[in-house]
């Protein structure tokens, strides 16, 4: 039988520093880095902590309309999923096409 050994942290208290690791992510192959970083943050971070991410993340002169393998932006590809509203507003208000 298979113990559960990690604890789901529900409100966890995010800072800077958390937010900030998103932007240390490696991608895998030859995926682009910007786009790797923000779907990763796209993933784990509620609205509000990824806008914090993504001011970090223009801050550095990182590429808001990175392309997957596929030529997708990272806008295009986050379309149609349930919370994509809320994130494509910020995106775009940030130059994101």
């Amino acid at each position: 039988m298979l113990k559960k050994d990690k604890v789901k942290v529900i409100d966890e208290d995010m800072n800077d520093e958390k937010i900030a690791r998103f932007l240390t992510l490696q991608p895998y192959g030859d995926e682009s880095a910007d786009f790797h970083v923000l779907t990763k943050a796209y993933r784990g971070l509620p609205v509000e902590y990824f806008t914090t991410f993504l001011a970090m993340f223009l801050a550095e002169g990182r590429d808001i309309n990175a392309k997957n393998s596929q030529g997708q932006s990272f806008l295009g590809f986050i379309e149609g999923n349930s919370n994509f509203t809320e994130f494509a507003e910020l995106l775009k208000n940030n130059g994101a096409q």
